[in-house]
Order: structure tokens, then sequence, then C-alpha cells
């Protein structure tokens, strides 16, 4: 029997899903949380490349760095399905995603910088991925407050979307910006090196994926239960919200 999935592109048939999963995420990204925190401080070496303890910072730095790029493309995806598809969920998902990618691109850059002053003795620099990120940041800021502006949703829905798609630029800049073929470029002299996952310790790379799915599963609930109150605020003079309203009455 096929699934008739476009059913779910309507805010009352998604609610239910939304509900009812947020305490499942909440709760595995507790869990996840606690495991990768207990990995990266008691299960990975004391030393690495020469540094101190200070390393461990790379295990909330590097996953919160991942997700702000993820996060902003996921974002990207949802106002073009919204401009073109013109669904109300859509960009109803891209504005619950921004705070949560506001977030941790603030995390990463937070985390960034305390390990920029142990490292290099520096809390800041013009490196180009530092630079990038940094305009992430503002992107994101600049959606949720160019969609708080304008008083009509459908208006600041199509408005902060294109704003969205104009700043997707960002991310493969702040990915490559140390991808870099000359040795002798500017880039390649940047504070942030040319890394790969497969020379990463198993030990480490275990420890970076696990907090890496724990906040995958904060993204979701944290999303969902902001996504949950849009939703009843959007809908609230349609039928299913009067009929729940009414049911909890």
């Amino acid at each position: 029997m096929a699934i008739n999935w476009f059913k779910y592109s309507s805010p009352a048939s998604f609610y239910p899903i939304v509900d009812k999963s947020i305490p499942w995420f909440m709760g595995a990204a507790i869990v996840l949380a606690i495991a990768g925190l207990y990995l990266s401080f008691f299960t990975t070496p004391d030393v690495l490349q020469d540094q101190k303890q200070y390393y461990r910072i790379i295990f909330i730095h590097v996953p919160a760095a991942w997700m702000s790029m993820w996060l902003y493309i996921i974002m990207a995806i949802w106002a073009v399905i919204g401009l073109v598809f013109n669904t109300r969920l859509s960009f109803m998902m891209a504005t619950a995603l921004a705070p949560t990618g506001a977030l941790f691109t603030f995390l990463a850059l937070w985390t960034g910088s305390f390990w920029g002053k142990t490292s290099w003795g520096t809390w800041w620099d013009w490196d180009p991925r530092l630079t990038f990120e940094l305009i992430l940041l503002f992107l994101f800021i600049g959606y949720m407050a160019l969609h708080t502006a304008i008083d009509d949703p459908r208006r600041a829905d199509r408005a902060a979307a294109l704003l969205a798609l104009v700043g997707v630029f960002c991310v493969p800049i702040i990915y490559y910006s140390v991808q870099c073929p000359d040795p002798n470029s500017l880039n390649c002299r940047a504070l942030h090196q040319t890394s790969s996952l497969r020379s990463i310790e198993s030990s480490i790379l275990t420890s970076m994926m696990v907090m890496t799915l724990a906040y995958w599963m904060y993204s979701f609930a944290a999303v969902f239960m902001r996504l949950r109150s849009i939703m009843l605020e959007r809908e609230k003079g349609s039928d299913w919200v009067k009929e729940m309203i009414g049911r909890i009455s």
C-alpha cells in the first residue's frame, strides 16, 4: 500500500507527528550528549599533536561548526520548496530552523575563540573560515530579523526565503576555504589547516560522531518545538486547531 506523502505537507496532518516525536528526539539528544561527553573526556588520548587538555574543546566546536552549515543548507532547501510550491509548511520549517542554526553558529564561533586563544595565541583572526562563519551567523540573524520586520506572514516568508537563498554561497566557501592545492596560497597560511576525517584517530572520530548525533537529535527536538508553536499561531483560525483546543479544554 503506497503512502501519500503529500498529505503531510498540510500543517493539520504534520502537527501530530511533530507533537509525538519531540520527547523521543529530546530523550535521544540527552542520552547521546552524555555518552558523547563521556567518550570525549575519558576515552580519547590525553595528548593530540602535542596539545594539552584544552584540545578537547574540538568535541564541542567541530560538530557545532558542521551543524551550522548543515542547518543553513536545510533551511535554504525548505525556503526553495516554499517558493516553488508555495507550501505554508515549508516556510514554517525554514522559520523554525533559523534560531537553532544561529545557536550552533554562535557556539562554533565561541568555542573556536577559546581554541584559537590556547592554540594560536589570539581570540580572533580574519581567517577565511572564521570570517565566513561570522557572516553565516549574520545571515541567520538577518533571516530572523527580516521575517519579524514584515507584518504580513506570507510576504515575510518569501522575503526571508530569498535572503536565505542569497546566503547559500557562504557554506561552500566555509568548507573549501582551507582546501587549496597551492601550499603557498593565502588560504593555506590561514589559522585553519586542511584536515581529513580519515586522518583522525578512531576514538576521537567516534566521540565527534556521537556528539554530532546528539546535536542532530537536539536540533530535531528544538525545531519541532518551535514549529509546533508556529503552526498553532499561523493556523489558530482553522478548524483543526479549534477542534484540538476544544478537546483539550
